[in-house]
């Protein structure tokens, strides 16, 4: 029932952190000053000379280091005192760590003590909100800890917050046992009186709890969950495993340097040992290969070593597609995909593959084309025993890529891009284009001593025009040793309001820890980000805290003057993870349960997609992508000649999407239950009914699927979010007066889908930003699971 996010590997991992409160040397101070009047105060213009300096100095903090270092001298000065990693006012040292979770802890028991003791229906309405703050501690100490364990440069701040981290988690797994708390759960749920007098949002969070609870098998019998227990472990167990050892059958080849004629003569003599090239079979120089050999059966002999993966991991594979079905069987559910969609907006199997069925459908005419065009490029290249009116599955990348390479011979070079997109210029461009459509801005804001985790780190107050300060971002943005390499969005701390109890509570603790917080408000959030809420009766809540993490190269050598420049993909990904931080910022719920990102794993993603959709419009571009050192605007023709190239083969990589998420749903049907269950043969039937290709006998990629484990059932996640923002992007934000800057649509987007996190069931969020009147969109179910695949993946 209680339990922290699941993280998404490729770029966001959910929900996990938190920050500050007190803002230092910022002018953000009287943006963020909250008081209550009778009406809100007008948009914010960026002809106002405080909005200026704020907007001139974010850009300054990314691209100029000597700035940079006099912005930030402050918090590395030895005279200043801690306060805390992200201001959690525990985490002055490495023992804070402890503190922090034996205080946390003993909040909670509190909390599971009351709970247990109601007996009244005025109590019982109340267990929504007591088991959602219970839920809310957990997670401040859990992802938090579990953030800093893997961010943290320290190895002793690590080791701290590995341990309680697992501290904090072993409680949480001694609740999801405690079968009081479901019973009282459900007899809340049982009484009408108590149903009716909850929000929608008490409701929502009651019935997740609720089912979590049942996913935890705690309505079982004692036999019967010891086995859930024992197969889940065993699952956690295999699972990682699998992951680790995705390695392939033949890891090298021999072959003779005249056999990889056409491919880069330097990554061919790297790869010669005695005359003879030792090519891996999987990673960049087979990658390589198969776009730029000649030879044909060269090719197919990579291709075949590349798709074959090692046979004692496609047993792992198989042994736990097996334990999840028993799970699903011992669990009550005809499956495994059955089991993980019943809290999607998918709800079912059966939806997934209707909506899969009806892209795929919408997909084929353009990949046949993009097919046929490959085609006739291979019959101009036909040679001996090539079979030049067959394209095989070895000739796709190979003429792909040939493809490409004639393209940008007649089009300008992509490689001046960069100039234009300095990060701090990116960073403006973010702010300006959120100010348009939200109202909304990114507020540079002085770190305090202790504050962040590495010098680098930029602090960002998010100031709503009207509502004033509603979240804080850390930017963790440049390349470093040790660092991972991979982008990311975490929520540190979910928006949730602070009840007048909670504060009555504060006040005893800042009494009883001698000092260390300086108001009941500091105890009540540790010391992080909180603000009343003019949408809410200016109610106290703590605000959302985020950490973005990408990994840009910083200027080589002593290039102090030369900002970070990005590419374009590197700017599309920089607007995919701040979709993830919009929909944390404007999702501030009273809960946190259904906080931002806290929704269906088939919901997720659509805010970071559809921003992507924004990096290359041209009225976005417009807005901030200048020379950096011409101060030259770009012309954004460029762009589309960048996104033309980008997306040529766009039928094919949906198709390569499509082939994947069907077998995820066919591997977690009910399929893996029966006698010579053999995922190979499963694998080439997928294949062979929706490939346009056909796949060559004999290969076992399914090996290579790591996804399998972390996405079991939901892989069609991201194609359904994309045909989702297409739709919106095309009916919303392109048909509108101003286009991709019109605030009205902004304003739109924000009210329908944003600001409800996961407290609105995702088909309505859906349906009232597209204004659906048919009914059938707002209903869900197989019927509008269809729809989303007509509309198709148009990027």
């Amino acid at each position: 029932m209680l339990k922290p996010p699941p993280i998404r590997p490729w770029t966001c991992a959910r929900c996990i952190r938190h920050e500050h409160r007190r803002r230092l040397a910022t002018a953000a101070t009287s943006a963020t000053t909250s008081s209550s009047t009778s009406a809100p105060p007008p948009l914010a213009s960026h002809r106002d000379p405080q909005t200026s300096h704020q907007d001139a100095t974010l850009r300054q903090i990314f691209d100029s280091q000597p700035f940079w270092k006099d912005f930030s001298a402050r918090q590395t000065h030895p005279s200043r005192k801690s306060v805390g990693l992200f201001q959690n006012r525990y985490l002055t040292r490495p023992e804070g760590f402890e503190h922090f979770a034996s205080i946390t802890l003993a909040k909670c028991k509190r909390i599971v003590t009351k709970v247990l003791a109601y007996n009244t229906t005025e109590q019982y309405k109340s267990i929504a909100k007591d088991l959602d703050r219970l839920s809310d501690l957990l997670c401040r100490v859990i992802d938090l800890c579990d953030f800093v364990r893997s961010t943290h440069p320290d190895r002793n701040i690590q080791a701290a917050a590995t341990q309680a981290y697992a501290q904090m988690f072993e409680y949480m797994n001694v609740l999801n046992t405690t079968t009081g708390l479901n019973d009282q759960l459900k007899a809340a749920l049982a009484l009408p009186e108590v149903t009716a007098s909850w929000s929608e949002e008490e409701l929502t969070v009651a019935n997740i709890l609720a089912r979590d609870f049942a996913k935890s098998a705690i309505d079982l019998s004692d036999t019967d969950r010891q086995a859930f227990v024992e197969l889940s472990n065993e699952i956690a167990e295999i699972g990682p495993e699998f992951v680790d050892q995705m390695v392939p059958q033949t890891p090298l080849l021999k072959l003779p340097s005249s056999k990889l004629k056409g491919m880069d003569p330097l990554v061919v003599r790297q790869l010669t040992r005695w005359g003879s090239v030792s090519l891996p079979t999987i990673g960049m120089p087979a990658s390589l290969a198969l776009r730029t050999v000649e030879d044909a059966d060269t090719r197919r002999e990579i291709y075949m070593a590349n798709r074959t993966s090692a046979k004692a991991n496609i047993e792992r594979l198989e042994h736990l597609l097996h334990r999840r079905a028993e799970l699903a069987r011992l669990s009550g559910h005809d499956s495994f995909a059955h089991m993980a969609l019943s809290d999607k907006m998918a709800k079912s199997p059966e939806a997934v593959v209707k909506f899969l069925d009806a892209l795929a459908a919408d997909n084929a005419p353009r990949v046949q084309s993009e097919m046929q065009e490959l085609l006739e490029m291979k019959k101009c290249d036909a040679r001996s025993g090539n079979f030049p009116d067959n394209l095989n599955a070895w000739d796709r990348d190979y003429y792909q890529h040939q493809l490409l390479q004639s393209m940008r011979s007649r089009t300008r070079t992509p490689d001046v891009l960069s100039a234009y997109f300095s990060l701090g210029t990116v960073m403006q461009g973010l702010s300006r284009l959120f100010h348009r459509l939200y109202g909304i801005r990114l507020v540079p804001k002085e770190a305090a001593p202790g504050e962040t985790w590495n010098n680098d780190v930029r602090c960002l107050d998010v100031i709503d025009d009207r509502e004033g300060h509603v979240a804080v971002i850390y930017c963790d943005l440049f390349e470093r040793a040790g660092k991972s390499p991979n982008p990311a969005h975490f929520t540190l701390r979910c928006s949730r309001r602070i009840l007048p109890d909670e504060l009555e509570e504060a006040e005893a603790l800042r009494n009883a820890t001698g000092g260390l917080f300086e108001s009941a408000q500091e105890a009540a959030t540790d010391g992080l980000a909180a603000n009343k809420s003019r949408r809410d009766n200016d109610e106290l809540y703590q605000l959302p805290t985020i950490a973005l993490i990408c990994d840009f190269a910083i200027p080589a050598g002593n290039a102090t003057k030369r900002p970070a420049l990005l590419t374009f993909r590197e700017v599309q990904t920089l607007f995919h993870e701040m979709g993830h931080a919009l929909h944390s910022i404007c999702g501030r719920t009273a809960l946190q349960n259904v906080s931002g990102t806290r929704c269906a794993t088939d919901f997720a993603e659509l805010p970071s997609v559809l921003m992507e959709h924004f990096a290359s419009a041209p009225e976005v571009l417009d807005l901030y992508a200048r020379h950096w050192e011409t101060d030259k605007p770009l012309d954004t023709s460029r762009v589309a000649e960048r996104v033309n190239l980008d997306t040529y083969s766009q039928g094919s990589e949906t198709e390569a999407q499509l082939l994947l998420a069907m077998l995820d749903q066919t591997y977690h049907s009910n399929l893996p239950l029966s006698p010579g269950f053999d995922s190979t043969r499963t694998y080439q039937d997928v294949w062979g009914k929706y490939s346009s290709l056909p796949e060559p006998a004999g290969t076992s990629w399914q090996g290579f699927f790591g996804h399998l484990f972390g996405y079991g059932a939901t892989y069609y996640s991201y194609l359904f979010d994309r045909a989702i923002a297409g739709k919106i992007w095309k009916d919303v934000f392109k048909r509108s007066e101003l286009g991709a800057v019109d605030p009205s649509a902004g304003e739109r987007f924000r009210d329908e889908v944003l600001r409800h996190g996961g407290g609105r069931d995702g088909w309505k969020c859906v349906a009232g930003v597209l204004r659906d009147e048919s009914g059938k969109l707002a209903e869900g179910g197989e019927e509008a699971m269809g729809m989303v695949g007509q509309w198709g993946v148009k990027d």
